[in-house]
């Protein structure tokens, strides 16, 4: 297995370059006007003689050869030069880095429920294949999937927010924002929550954790929904495999059958699912992050693609590349951890 994790590794740098060309190569289809509105403020580029533009093509290189500009590019992504953010109104390192943290805690908070109610749902539906339990849950899925998350969303902050007041949107109150911009507080990890246990403010705490409630319980419904789905399929395959039988006539009890001989081999293909549900989770949840109005990476990456802001796709296009190669290894480790008769190779 460590073999494959280095080799896998090794092959990320190559990935990742292939992406760069695809990434850099359908920007620049564009064509230099389109490409130079990145440069130039939106309220001065109509105003702008063609003699003018042209001097700003030649300036930011966009009359070079694509091969010249992409070295030129790619030359500063290596040394984290990712360009400047229109939207971001900063470099899109510091635009990436200062919205990470806002979708990572998110997506923290969101894993355990959803992956952890999503199984056992679906367990618990296999086992009461039939009966009363198991239709109930079955309807809450065909349900929970076909309604639209970002519907669900809206109904969340209409009932939570507008009727209770009990949770609001964004990613903590006003009053907190200036405790939390304070020389007096101190960003340790970045986390707001972790961060406001670690300066000893529990009311900053509970203040970020009644924002992030309405956000997980969107993201929980279409997860849960769907991975109880597959769950249950997998599992029911596995109940009606020759072992399991075998187990049972043996006289081994049915919490022993179910929770060590066949939920540990059903979960091999729910890893599969759960695991590009934490990668998209951490890669950004973008209608989520717009309709709770959360400062988060989804959020910016998707004002950046309406406002052509060509630097900050560019960059988080890369950094979404780096998660997906990345999880897709931990989840091919996790293969082997689940069930040892797979050998990476």
């Amino acid at each position: 297995m460590t073999a494959y994790i280095i080799r896998r590794l090794l092959l990320l740098p190559l990935i990742l370059f292939g992406v760069t060309l695809i990434i850099f190569g359908m920007l620049q289809l564009l064509g230099p006007d389109k490409l130079l509105a990145a440069y130039v403020n939106p309220n001065v580029f109509d105003k702008l003689s063609n003699e003018e533009l042209e001097a700003l093509k030649e300036k930011y290189g966009l009359n070079d050869p694509m091969v010249v500009r992409y070295a030129k590019w790619l030359n500063g992504v290596l040394h984290g030069d990712l360009g400047w953010s229109v939207v971001g109104k900063t470099y899109v390192k510091d635009a990436l880095l200062s919205r990470i943290p806002y979708t990572a805690e998110l997506a923290l908070y969101a894993i355990f429920p959803v992956v952890g109610v999503g199984v056992w749902l679906g367990i618990v539906s296999a086992v009461h294949r039939d009966k009363f339990l198991d239709q109930a849950i079955r309807i809450f899925a065909v349900v929970g999937w076909s309604f639209p998350d970002f519907v669900f969303g809206l109904f969340v902050l209409m009932i939570f927010y507008s009727w209770l007041g009990w949770l609001p949107p964004g990613n903590y109150s006003d009053w907190a924002e200036d405790i939390i911009k304070s020389p007096n507080f101190h960003h340790i990890t970045h986390i707001l929550s972790i961060d406001a246990l670690l300066n000893g403010r529990v009311d900053i705490f509970w203040d970020t954790i009644r924002h992030l409630i309405g956000p997980i319980m969107t993201i929980s419904w279409l997860w849960w929904a769907y991975l109880l789905r597959i769950t249950r399929s997998s599992m029911l395959e596995v109940l009606n495999k020759e072992y399991i039988r075998t187990a049972r006539a043996k006289g081994l009890d049915e919490r022993v059958v179910i929770n060590k001989h066949a939920k540990r081999n059903a979960l091999i293909p729910v890893t599969t699912v759960g695991g590009a549900m934490i990668i998209n989770l951490f890669a950004g949840t973008v209608i989520v992050e717009v309709i709770f109005n959360r400062i988060g990476l989804g959020r910016f990456v998707a004002q950046a693609a309406t406002q052509l802001d060509y630097a900050a796709i560019m960059g988080g296009a890369l950094f979404y590349s780096t998660i997906l190669v990345l999880g897709n290894l931990i989840i091919d480790v996790t293969y082997a951890l689940i069930d040892p008769r797979i050998r990476l190779g």
